[in-house]
């Protein structure tokens, strides 16, 4: 593929495919010249569920400045079957076959723009498409043994309606969980889980390994935050949550064990936390209170948390 930059505000490029929608091949070009016809509309053919034509002007489009070039035109065809604030966007690129080398090339504004077809504005093209001195010239390939031809694809661009908003959410409503372990020192089974909450539009838990977890197990408290729906996420779906876990102190909040954590939960990754969250040595000391009444208090507090809505 070979870059040309044309003119101002037209870029051309070379490739060897042909365009994807429609081809237009004139032989006898000069004699089509010599009719004096003003230009030339093809065949309608469909792209993206609407009618099109090419127009060429064989001699330029003398009303728009293009004396002495080819001009090619894109015009949308059955308009009348439309609604009546009917409005058509869509981007273009025109083709020219360079017939020695066997590439075509391709010509568009270098912005990309998108162009609006509406009841006002039915067609959209280029007045200086090509010098008629360059197109006419045999060696550049484009008019050989008077024969030619144009192309063009079409990009139409659909709304689809479908919108999706992430936010993300600083001190969301009711975004604590509390767990209590009653009768800790009676507590047998591997782990506990709090009841699942609503914080953002998500639903949470809290995991807690009272004796710890792996390598950590008879060592220390494990605690874990878990996204209870990430389990079944499709692929790539993820939801931020920044969160603060913590032991409470029955009696002196200054005394709270909290450690303070930001992840992304996946279908892989459903749970965090920290398998060492404080040892058994410091959570069972009588001289503190983190156990009172043989009852442990467990706490996640979410401060940031994402949250996505589609629009559909």
């Amino acid at each position: 593929m070979k870059f040309l930059l044309m003119f101002a505000g037209i870029k051309g490029v070379t490739r060897d495919l042909p365009p994807a929608h429609y081809l237009f091949n004139i032989e006898s070009f000069s004699l089509l010249v010599n009719t004096g016809l003003e230009k030339y509309e093809s065949h309608a053919f469909e792209v993206g569920g609407y009618n099109w034509r090419l127009s060429l002007y064989p001699n330029g489009n003398k009303k728009s400045n293009g004396f002495g070039f080819i001009s090619l035109y894109l015009q949308i065809e059955g308009t009348e079957n439309l609604p009546r604030t009917w409005e058509v966007n869509a981007s273009f690129r025109f083709f020219v076959l360079d017939q020695i080398r066997d590439k075509y090339l391709t010509i568009e504004e270098d912005d990309g723009a998108i162009k609006r077809f509406y009841n006002m504005k039915t067609e959209w093209g280029n007045a200086q498409l090509l010098p008629l001195h360059h197109f006419n010239d045999a060696s550049n390939g484009y008019l050989v043994d008077d024969c030619c031809t144009f192309g063009v694809e079409i990009f139409v661009i659909k709304q689809t309606g479908k919108l999706e908003r992430l936010s993300m959410t600083k001190d969301p409503p009711n975004n604590t969980i509390t767990f209590t372990l009653q009768n800790y020192s009676k507590s047998y089974s591997d782990f506990y889980t709090s009841d699942a909450q609503t914080i953002g539009d998500s639903n949470w838990k809290l995991k807690v390994y009272p004796r710890g977890i792996g390598s950590r197990k008879n060592i220390a408290l494990s605690v874990y935050l878990e996204l209870v729906e990430a389990r079944s996420f499709p692929p790539k779906r993820q939801v931020y949550a920044q969160y603060k876990l913590r032991v409470k102190d029955r009696y002196n909040s200054n005394n709270n064990r909290e450690n303070t954590a930001s992840n992304w939960f996946t279908a892989e990754s459903f749970n965090w936390g920290y398998p060492y969250f404080m040892s058994l040595l410091d959570l069972q000391d009588k001289s503190k209170d983190y156990i009172w009444n043989d009852t442990l208090i467990v706490e996640a507090e979410i401060i940031i948390v994402s949250k996505v809505k589609l629009f559909l």
